[in-house]
């Protein structure tokens, strides 16, 4: 099966942004549950990128999981959480999307 690496990625930031919710639901780890599916979830998420990695150059995929994580993950929080979001943070998480297409308009331009 020949998966295109990008939905991989995406793979690996979904499931990412899940452990990371899973890892706030275990309260610090006192639910059980919660804290052995996190634990899981961050082992898939290793390999995901992992495999990931073999096809997408280290720079622009971590640039893509972290900056499309961090934004899903502050998204989730507001949602699910119900945690307060800036206007602040808002334009933080634009500058980090911003750079990422940056990070990947150079990689393109530079024929990698």
């Amino acid at each position: 099966m020949n998966i295109p690496p990008f939905l991989i990625l995406l793979g690996a930031i979904l499931t990412e942004v899940t452990a990371t919710n899973l890892l706030k639901a275990s309260d610090g780890f006192s639910r059980l549950v919660p804290g052995v599916l996190s634990v899981v979830a961050y082992g898939g998420v290793l390999y995901l990128f992992s495999i990931a990695l073999t096809r997408i150059p280290i720079g622009p995929a971590y640039a893509i999981w972290s900056g499309v994580g961090i934004t899903i993950t502050v998204l989730a929080g507001f949602l699910l959480w119900h945690e307060n979001v800036t206007w602040m943070q808002i334009a933080g998480m634009g500058l980090i999307l911003a750079g990422v297409v940056v990070v990947n308009l150079a990689r393109t331009s530079t024929g990698d």
